[in-house]
C-alpha cells in the first residue's frame, strides 16, 4: 500500500513512547561503537588485523547512529518527511552505504577469523597491513558505489512510475536494482560468513575431539601430567565458547537483516503493496544490528572488557574532577 500524502496518525502517548525507545537505541549505538573505536585507538594490545576491521565496523555503525537513525526515527514516528526531497535522497544514500559497509565489515571479520583458525601458519602472510587496508577500502568503496551513484541519479527507480509526494521519503527501488543491490549488500557477504564460520566451527570441533582423545590417553595413565590435563580442558572449553560465540554472531546477523533484504527483493515483484509499518519494523531490526555489534565483537573479548572498564573509570574520574572544580569555583 503506497500512501499519497503525509498523515500523522499516532497519538501523543505512542509518539512519546516511540521517541524514547528509538532515542535509547540511537544513544546505545553511538556510545557502544564509540567505546570500541576509543579502546582500539588507545590500547596498543588491541591493535591487531582483526581489530582493524572491528574498529572500521564500529566507525560505520557509529555513523549509522549519528546521521541515519535520527532522521529515520522522525520519519517513522511522524509518518512525514520534513527535510525536502534532496535530503531524502542523501539520507537514503547514507542509509544504504553505511548499512552495507557494516555488513561488508562483518564478512571481512569472518574471512579474517577463518585464516587465523584454519590456516594459522599463513595468517600473518595473508593478513598483512597492506591487505587489511585494501579490504577496509573495499568495505567502504563498494557500498558508496551501489548507493550514492544510483540513488542521487535516480537510477534505482528507473522504470518505476509511482509518484512520491514531497512530504514523504519512501525508498522505492526497481526490480533490477532490488535484486542486484540485495545480492551485493547482503546475500554475497552472508554466503562468505556462512562458509567461513562453518569451516571455523568444523576446525574447532576437530580440535576439541583431538584434545578429548589426548585427555582419555592421559587418564588411562597413572594420573600424572595433571597440569597438562587442566590446560587441555581449558582449551576445549575455549573452543566450545568460540563455537557458541560464532553461532550467536551469525544468528543475530541473519535474524536482524534477513527480513529486510528478503522484503526488499519481494516488494517490487508484488507491486509495492507492502505496508509502511512492515518496512519500518524490518528496517529498524537492521539498525538494531549496528547497536549490537559492539557487544558481539567487543564485549565478548576479555581484552576489550578490560579496556572498557579503564575508559569508564577514567571518564568517572574526569567527571568527579570537573564537579570538584565547579564546586570550588561556586564557593569562591
Amino acid at each position: 500500500h503506497m500512501p499519497f500524502s503525509c498523515t500523522t496518525m499516532r497519538n501523543q502517548f505512542s509518539r512519546i513512547f516511540l521517541y524514547s525507545f528509538f532515542t535509547i537505541g540511537i544513544v546505545s549505538t553511538v556510545v557502544g561503537n564509540f567505546l570500541v573505536v576509543l579502546s582500539i585507538a588507545y590500547f596498543k594490545q588491541l591493535q591487531s588485523p582483526t581489530n582493524c576491521f572491528v574498529m572500521s565496523l564500529a566507525v560505520a555503525d557509529c555513523f549509522v547512529g549519528l546521521v541515519v537513525m535520527p532522521y529515520s526515527m522522525i520519519r517513522t514516528v511522524e509518518g512525514c518527511w520534513y527535510f525536502g526531497s534532496l535530503f531524502c535522497k542523501l539520507h537514503s544514500s547514507l542509509d544504504v552505504m553505511l548499512c552495507t559497509a557494516s555488513i561488508f565489515h562483518l564478512s571481512c571479520i569472518a574471512f579474517d577469523r577463518f585464516y587465523a583458525v584454519c590456516n594459522p601458519l599463513i595468517y600473518s602472510l595473508k593478513m598483512s597491513q597492506s591487505r587489511v587496508a585494501l579490504l577496509i577500502t573495499i568495505c567502504w568503496a563498494v557500498p558508496m558505489l551501489i548507493s550514492f551513484g544510483p540513488i542521487m541519479l535516480d537510477l534505482h527507480i528507473a522504470g518505476v512510475d509511482i509518484l512520491i509526494p514531497e512530504d514523504l521519503c519512501v525508498f522505492l527501488v526497481s526490480r533490477i536494482y532490488a535484486v542486484m543491490a540485495s545480492l551485493v549488500a547482503f546475500y554475497l557477504p552472508m554466503a562468505i560468513m556462512l562458509v567461513a564460520y562453518w569451516k571455523i566451527f568444523k576446525a574447532a570441533k576437530r580440535q576439541a575431539l583431538q584434545i578429548s582423545a589426548m585427555e582419555s590417553q592421559m587418564a588411562a595413565g597413572v594420573g600424572k601430567d595433571s597440569s597438562k590435563k587442566r590446560r587441555h580442558r581449558i582449551t576445549m572449553r575455549r573452543e566450545r565458547k568460540a563455537a557458541k560465540t560464532l553461532g550467536i554472531i551469525m544468528g543475530v546477523f541473519l535474524i536482524f537483516w534477513m527480513p529486510f533484504f528478503t522484503l526488499n527483493i519481494v516488494d517490487p515483484f508484488i507491486g509495492y503493496t507492502t505496508e509502511v509499518v512492515v518496512w519500518d519494523i524490518f528496517l529498524w531490526l537492521g539498525y538494531i544490528n549496528s547497536s549490537l555489534n559492539p557487544f558481539l565483537y567487543g564485549f565478548f573479548n576479555r581484552s576489550f572488557r578490560r579496556a572498557f572498564l579503564i575508559v569508564q573509570s577514567l571518564h568517572c574520574a574526569l567527571c568527579k574532577l570537573i564537579l570538584y572544580i565547579s564546586h570550588r569555583s561556586c564557593l569562591s
